[in-house]
């Protein structure tokens, strides 16, 4: 199997590279500082990147059992299945090995269906309370539970922002446009990508009384360098974040009743399934990484949440570290001057023949790669992959 690439969307993946990648998150997070934390945690959107990594974090570094929502697609009639479901699989069997409970629901989570699905299991199964809820949903579509349904749109504020980036697919450099969205396609964005769903799993799991005292929920979010600011945060995606940053104090407040507390957690740029999509934004991941790894200051996903867990939100004297706007800020060493500016002398240097060189975009295509289970050592890719195996070896207990 070759890893199979349109635009920058991944159209398959590997199982047995998809177990190696998860083992290493594994092996990083045990070797790295145990998190004195939850003990019962749900991750909504728990299949990839920030979620899964989470949910590893947690799971390897602190002990904790944990639910997992997401949607996704098995092997079967329409093809090998999606990576997030053989990481639900592989991460479910790797915690069972250890002792230690991994429920996943295959499952819409915008549906109440799902929410009180999951309340039933957390009363019958789990205990009946949870420490912490994570959610870490990147989708274009939403249903509302009254069956409205909304789509995100990525565009700007203003006028058009155009940008070099690449394609992955051809691996080279083209100009992208973010043309202005509509006051529609605005608010129909910060309904798929806002807080109201993130609010809305919070109040009916606190009607179920399923929250322990002291209970804790993030959500992730990003902000970003200023130089990215026209496409980001004063764009359509920026005006989401806005408002999960909103929800997240109104969230807060809501859950002082338990002694809990909420909180946005601003992230790195990182190369995620979601950031793929962006245009333009894979070009400074490429530059950004040049830099921080120059520095030693690079981390993946199961770095940056390892150090959210341990150092932030559950650090050995207990108070939770947040700036002045209680925003957890895990995009420190990315802001930080000596960094950026560095990258931006860099962005002013980007041609179409340079861009793969002056960048680290070796190690984009490579963490995209392991999103995926390719370009893991120890993986014979020359192997055939048989439908009917993947059927009887990769079903969800």
């Amino acid at each position: 199997m070759k890893p199979i690439i349109q635009g920058n969307v991944a159209k398959n993946c590997h199982p047995e590279g998809l177990l190696k990648a998860i083992d290493k998150q594994i092996a990083y997070v045990e070797s790295h500082g145990e998190i004195y934390g939850p003990k019962k945690v749900l991750v909504i959107g728990a299949s990839s990147g920030y979620g899964l990594a989470s949910r590893i974090a947690l799971a390897f570094g602190g002990g904790a059992d944990t639910i997992g929502v997401s949607f996704e697609k098995g092997p079967g009639e329409k093809g090998a299945g999606s990576a997030g479901w053989y990481n639900n699989v592989l991460f479910q069997r790797r915690a069972s090995e250890k002792g230690l409970i991994a429920k996943n629901f295959i499952a819409d989570a915008f549906s109440d269906t799902t929410r009180q699905n999951v309340i039933d299991f957390i009363q019958q199964e789990f205990g009946g309370k949870i420490d912490l809820v994570v959610y870490s949903i990147a989708s274009g579509i939403r249903i509302h539970p009254d069956g409205t349904r909304y789509q995100s749109t990525l565009g700007v504020c203003g006028q058009a922002f155009s940008g070099p980036g690449f394609e992955l697919e051809s691996q080279r450099m083209v100009e992208q446009t973010l043309e202005p969205v509509t006051k529609q396609q605005l608010a129909d964005t910060v309904k798929v990508m806002g807080g109201e769903d993130w609010q809305r799993w919070i109040t009916m799991l606190e009607q179920a009384d399923v929250l322990a005292t002291g209970f804790k929920t993030v959500a992730y979010s990003y902000i970003g360098p200023e130089s990215t600011w026209p496409l980001y945060k004063d764009g359509s995606l920026g005006a989401a974040k806005a408002h999960l940053h909103n929800t997240a104090d109104e969230i807060n407040a809501q859950l002082q009743r338990i002694s809990g507390n909420a909180y946005a957690v601003a992230c790195k740029a990182l190369v995620t399934k979601a950031s793929a999509f962006i245009p333009v934004f894979p070009l400074y991941i490429t530059l950004l990484y040049k830099v921080m790894k120059q520095k030693r200051l690079h981390e993946t996903c199961i770095e940056q949440m390892h150090r959210l867990m341990l150092d932030h939100l559950y650090p050995p004297l207990g108070n939770v570290i947040t700036d002045a706007q209680r925003l957890i800020r895990m995009d420190d060493y990315e802001l930080r001057p000596d960094v950026q500016n560095v990258v931006e002398l860099l962005r002013k240097q980007v041609t179409a023949d340079n861009f793969k060189v002056i960048g680290d975009f070796a190690g984009y295509l490579q963490e995209f790669h392991e999103l995926n289970g390719f370009g893991m050592a120890g993986v014979d890719y020359s192997d055939e992959l048989d439908i009917n195996t993947l059927v009887k070896e990769y079903s969800l207990a």
